[in-house]
């Protein structure tokens, strides 16, 4: 397990970044000396390692800060893939304003309030600075809740021009109970959605190193509301996935199910619908939206590598990059450790100032989507001086 010594080891000169060990018994007061003042927003990614309640309520009275986001992981990103850790990202009010729209009860969201709120809140941010014209959302939401393909349907209305990203909070590979939190107050089943305007040229960005195979199967039997799959090709779930793939049923993993996604497509495009688990009566229980009648495509893999190096070198190309902020799916770090590639990822976003979470699953523009790594690229102003 790879740990971070409580010091500042990023060479961002706008964008703050820490990290320390999370259960260090001083992890939230180096955090907040390496973080310094003057932040108008800080986001924390939680190893679900440690008291998670204990960790934002010390947060919030140790960081100085008006918002403080956090959230608990599947894993956290600091110089390529870490454990264990607490990360924490600063944005100096320098050269960021924010707000926040917290969804305390996702079974209970009302369309119309939520659209009203988003559009206030954005109302509100863009009178503190007009110099601050480039703006983002970013999206963090319980990632046990299974509600947010309904979420992205509701807020995608009332986005606007804003491009948004975001990530599903974890639990390491337990899948059993996720937290997020704004400014020291706990939530479950909930979503926060921080609008962020800024003088850094932004870039959102989502990536995947799958394509679509010719091997199809359809859904045959299912419980949308569960995203539980009974049936496919009218066989029992479980069973003819494996049998496709050519394995034991008996043998199907969570490294399975990361080196053998399937895409559906939509938007004109393919997206990936991955597969969490088998339960105990042989059905496939899915990260996101699956319903009866729909065509799942087995997806060819890239090289990760080289896959990943390409598309961020292709976004370090359109400017100063000062730092990536990134949601990255469980799935994608199950399958680095499973093809020895873990330490060739962690190079490459390491040279590219990554930072962030790995996910129960990813948001971008209006979807729910799995096995991506979603963000911003965050490019240091013209003529900006370094501080």
């Amino acid at each position: 397990m790879q740990q971070i010594d409580p010091q500042p080891t990023n060479t961002s000169k706008i964008v703050r970044a820490a990290a320390t060990l999370a259960t260090s018994p001083n992890a939230i007061r180096d955090i907040a000396a390496m973080l310094g003042d003057d932040l108008a927003h800080v986001f924390l990614f939680v190893s679900p390692s440690v008291d998670f309640k204990s960790v934002v309520q010390d947060a919030n009275k140790h960081i100085d800060a008006p918002n403080i986001v956090a959230c608990t992981t599947a894993g956290e990103i600091k110089s390529g893939y870490t454990e264990n850790q607490i990360v924490a990202v600063g944005l100096p009010a320098s050269h960021f304003t924010t707000g926040t729209v917290l969804v305390d009860d996702l079974n209970a969201m009302e369309k119309t309030n939520l659209i009203g709120e988003m559009i206030r809140c954005r109302q509100s941010i863009a009178s503190n600075d007009p110099k601050m014209d480039n703006e983002f959302a970013f999206l963090i939401v319980d990632g046990m809740s299974l509600r947010e393909d309904q979420l992205m349907s509701m807020i995608n209305t009332g986005l606007g021009p804003v491009p948004m990203f975001g990530g599903s909070a974890g639990d390491g590979t337990r899948f059993k109970e996720t937290f997020i939190s704004l400014n020291g107050v706990v939530y479950t089943n909930a979503a926060i959605l921080t609008f962020v305007k800024t003088l850094c040229d932004v870039q959102t960005f989502s990536l995947d190193h799958l394509s679509p195979s010719q091997e199809k199967m359809v859904v045959t039997k299912a419980d949308p509301n569960k995203r539980i799959v009974h049936e496919i090709n009218a066989e029992p779930a479980a069973r003819e996935y494996a049998r496709i793939l050519g394995k034991d049923p008996n043998q199907l993993s969570t490294f399975t199910f990361a080196a053998n996604p399937v895409v559906v497509r939509a938007g004109g495009r393919h997206h990936v619908r991955a597969i969490q688990r088998v339960n105990e009566n042989g059905d496939l229980v899915f990260f996101s939206a699956i319903d009866e009648g729909l065509v799942l495509t087995l997806a060819d893999a890239e090289d990760m590598e080289s896959h990943l190096e390409r598309e961020l070198d292709a976004l370090s190309a359109q400017g100063d990059l000062d730092t990536l902020l990134t949601c990255d799916c469980i799935l994608r770090r199950l399958e680095a450790a499973q093809t020895q590639k873990s330490h060739d990822l962690s190079r490459v976003m390491a040279k590219h100032r990554a930072i962030g979470f790995n996910t129960y699953g990813e948001q971008f523009g209006s979807m729910h989507v799995n096995q991506t790594m979603t963000g911003v690229a965050l490019y240091r102003p013209k003529g900006d001086v370094a501080v």
